[in-house]
């Protein structure tokens, strides 16, 4: 009787975590792309997928010191086309969260390539020859370039990832373990794309606007947390388990704009070794905690697009060409 390694091939794949802790850059591209339900395109896709960790060091080897990384997500409904291999116990399309006033909306999306560098010149670079070796396979439905605002400020002037896990804490956090051992050093990761009316959010003073991040704007000290009536946005995304556990996610979010059009957002990317955290986290947002009593960031911050994804390890990807 065969044992279970020979039964499934994917066992064997070295378990190696792609770049998902991969320091804060200065630039990044975030592209999302469906794929075509075709024989073709899923080879094409297979082989292409197969070849990003040489083509990051196609584009990286110009400048080292320019850290260039890509992170590939796959969407639950082509996991079921690009690999035999069972799902990730979590995985499956972004859920729609609908408040009494505002949703987090869902978007189509089957690949997700986050793409990080401390040049922008070598993200778009990556991206063109990425695009390029896909060709008609994919289809892109949202591509957002990404920049460092000052000291890590979003647009509405506050600066943002501070709750991020530091050290060990981010592997912890991130990094599927012994729960999923079928997908162990792979993550989850959700991608939403916010818009800001500016107009109206420097409309507040600055103590308004403090009350509804629940951080001070120019120095970033945390305030303290209201327990009775409307809590602060830090107080809503801290997620606590009823043994009193708290539960982080890896913030990577991006400022992204357009002046002469208008258009000024955040990009959220959240990586998390549990969805769960990340659909909670959503839940107080936009329902609210108690219900109705949502994040007030959300009469300024409309979100356009909702996309979940895993990031399986290197060794899954570098096997999709055999």
């Amino acid at each position: 009787m065969a044992n279970s390694t020979e039964d499934h091939p994917w066992q064997r794949v070295p378990i190696e975590p792609q770049s998902v802790d991969a320091p804060l850059s200065r630039a990044a591209v975030f592209l999302v792309v469906t794929v075509p339900d075709t024989a073709e395109a899923l080879a094409k896709v297979k082989d292409v997928l197969s070849g990003v960790t040489d083509l990051v060091k196609t584009v990286g080897f110009r400048d080292l010191n320019a850290h260039l990384s890509c992170n590939v997500g796959v969407g639950a409904e082509l996991w079921e086309r690009l690999t035999p291999r069972p799902p990730p116990k979590e995985l499956h399309p972004f859920r729609e969260v609908r408040g009494s006033v505002h949703a987090a909306v869902a978007t189509p999306g089957d690949l997700l390539f986050h793409v990080r560098a401390e040049r922008s010149d070598f993200c778009f670079e990556f991206e063109r020859l990425l695009l390029a070796s896909l060709g008609q396979a994919v289809t892109v439905v949202d591509e957002v370039v990404g920049f460092r605002y000052f000291d890590s400020r979003d647009l509405l002037g506050f600066v943002d990832g501070t709750a991020n896990p530091a050290g060990s804490d981010v592997h912890a956090s991130t990094i599927v373990g012994d729960e999923d051992p079928e997908h162990r050093g792979g993550s989850y990761v959700v991608v939403q794309k916010y818009l800001h009316d500016l107009e109206k959010w420097n409309a507040l003073s600055t103590a308004a606007q403090e009350s509804v991040v629940g951080r001070t704007k120019l120095d970033n000290v945390e305030l303290e947390d209201v327990h009775d009536g409307q809590k602060a946005h830090k107080t809503l995304t801290t997620i606590v388990d009823a043994d009193g556990v708290e539960h982080d996610i890896l913030r990577d979010n991006m400022p992204f704009g357009r002046p002469g059009r208008g258009e000024f957002g955040t990009y959220f990317i959240g990586y998390t070794r549990a969805l769960w955290v990340i659909e909670r986290m959503l839940e107080r947002m936009f329902i609210g905690d108690p219900p109705g009593s949502y994040d007030r960031i959300l009469d300024v911050s409309r979100a356009v697009t909702g996309t979940t994804f895993f990031v399986p390890t290197r060794g899954f990807l570098d096997g999709l060409a055999g």
